[in-house]
């Protein structure tokens, strides 16, 4: 069987090209990738990341920012030392911490909603069968073949989403229901 063209030719080696000098010009654009916006502005390009995050007040290693306690054992008798050095450091630039904890003290808006259809998917089996999970399976509307335990399953988590816009909603159907009879 053949080889595929091009594949047994040997690559040759170029040695008008001067690598050392693309390295370097390459490794010195690159510049460390911030997600934080606000480490981001106050981020100087001539200094390295650990005098960076020392001016910020952040620590570049987590194990010294947070010492664990080391037990000494003098003579039979047990004493901690909690392992900081003396010294403290010198924050230059506290508005980066300060806006960081700003934000993270923020509350968190919460996100989770469903989809419109599911929520009248819903609404429509409530308002035709109440808690019959068994008609419901077998209802026209059922258009993914959901099981009983399924449906109320997607109920569960309508009342838990939206507990109320559900409470409205039952109310709303109870005088319908009264009519009726």
């Amino acid at each position: 069987m053949p080889k595929a063209k091009g594949k047994g030719r040997r690559h040759k080696y170029s040695y008008n090209l001067n690598r050392k000098r693309l390295y370097r010009s390459a490794r010195r654009r690159a510049a460390p990738r911030i997600a934080c916006s606000h480490i981001r502005h106050a981020w100087d390009r001539s200094k390295s990341v650990a005098q960076n995050l020392a001016d910020m007040g952040l620590s570049e290693d987590p194990n010294k920012a947070l010492p664990i306690p080391r037990k000494l054992v003098v003579s039979g008798l047990q004493v901690e030392s909690n392992g900081q050095q003396p010294g403290k450091k010198i924050v230059r630039k506290p508005y980066v911490l300060n806006e960081m904890e700003y934000e993270a003290s923020l509350p968190e808006k919460k996100s989770n909603t469903l989809s419109r259809d599911l929520i009248d998917y819903v609404r429509y089996m409530i308002q035709n069968h109440g808690e019959n999970y068994k008609e419901m399976a077998r209802d026209e509307k059922n258009y993914y073949q959901d099981t009983p335990k399924q449906i109320k399953r997607k109920i569960n988590v309508y009342k838990n989403f939206y507990p109320e816009e559900y409470k409205d909603f039952i109310a709303s159907l109870k005088p319908e229901k009264m009519d009726v009879q």
